[in-house]
């Protein structure tokens, strides 16, 4: 229905603009041209009041560090890489050591960090398409890939995310956006009276340093079990050696079915919001907010340890080092392309 481009900031690669989405249903998004970042997503609840579902942080300064990745799109390989290394083709890359000796979210300028070149389009379904080209080696990845982000506000009030990736190379793909929902608020607390529904029977559990241990292993009977809806905080803190690792959630599931399909569904009782995320990628990544640094943030809101949730879709984190994981892998001239849908309604 409408879109407006504002003045953001200056950051050290230059000029930041923030797009403002409007649809007809009420949904209204602020996104940074500056790692494709969702800065505020305000969602009408039971009442009609609307209410902003993201986390975000203030000024530019702050989104430029963004140690949590708040908003902001992943790439080009989401999750973590053992060690920042692979093998392709019989070669062996080694890519940016950001997270002790691994590589996390594409390393240590990843995408969340570039200057995305941006086009707005208004109409029944706004838009705002990204693109952006990441060199040869850049962070240590060959080939040079040239990716286009689209996000669209939907007729169905959803927040729609399709990527496209082609590279002139093989290389790796795994692209993500890693935004902190709340359906609270932003500012509302702890997300543990929050119900989430995973379509997962399979979950990869982590070593200590978050990395899958190559295990794929039945949620039954376990805290991982989202089957059957179920308040966030019920398992949150549960004697369980997987959840008392990370403190929460922060492991990859494996989605059950193939092509685009629910993943999941959260709910907020107080606000009465709910949202569906659809997607038709192989897994999603469940973090809910155990390493998110206390301190002010947008608003003058105070965020701290699960404050939040994500709800991340990609491949498996660290494929390259497991052949029976549904792997990264984008062959030169192929093109990469997945969609990721965030649906909201009321009950």
């Amino acid at each position: 229905m409408s879109i407006e481009k504002r003045f953001f900031g200056t950051a050290e690669a230059g000029d930041v603009y923030c797009y403002v989405l409007d649809n007809e249903r009420g949904l209204s998004a602020e996104i940074l041209d500056m790692g494709g970042i969702i800065r505020a997503l305000y969602v009408a609840g039971a009442d009609g009041t609307k209410t902003d579902v993201v986390l975000g942080r203030t000024g530019i300064g702050d989104y430029e560090t963004n140690d949590g990745y708040l908003g902001a799109l992943i790439g080009r390989h989401a999750n973590r890489i053992k060690n920042g290394e692979f093998e392709l083709n019989g070669a062996e890359y080694h890519v940016g050591i950001n997270e002790g000796r691994n590589s996390l979210h594409g390393g240590v300028s990843g995408f969340d960090k570039k200057i995305w070149e941006a086009n707005a389009f208004d109409g029944a379904e706004p838009r705002l398409e990204l693109e952006l080209v990441s060199h040869d080696n850049d962070e240590g990845f060959p080939g040079t890939l040239t990716v286009n982000v689209t996000y669209t506000l939907t007729k169905e009030n959803g927040l729609r995310i399709h990527y496209r990736a082609v590279c002139d190379k093989d290389t790796v793909c795994n692209l993500t956006n890693h935004s902190y929902f709340n359906l609270g608020g932003h500012s509302s607390g702890k997300i543990y009276d929050q119900v989430l529904q995973l379509n997962s029977g399979f979950y990869t559990p982590n070593d200590d340093e978050g990395m899958p241990t190559g295990e794929v292993l039945s949620v039954t009977g376990t805290p991982f079990d989202f089957r059957a809806p179920k308040p966030i905080g019920q398992d949150i803190n549960a004697d369980f050696d997987q959840v008392k690792l990370v403190g929460g959630f922060d492991h990859n599931f494996a989605v059950e079915g193939r092509g685009f399909r629910t993943f999941a569904v959260a709910s907020c009782p107080k606000t009465g919001i709910t949202m569906e995320v659809r997607s038709d990628q192989s897994a999603v990544q469940l973090y809910t907010a155990n390493m998110l640094s206390e301190g002010e943030y947008k608003d003058g809101a105070s965020y701290g340890t699960h404050n939040a949730f994500c709800l991340e879709t990609q491949c498996f984190p660290n494929a390259m080092a497991h052949s029976h994981y549904p792997g990264p892998v984008l062959n030169k001239g192929e093109i990469y392309e997945t969609v990721t849908e965030y649906v909201f309604s009321v009950k």
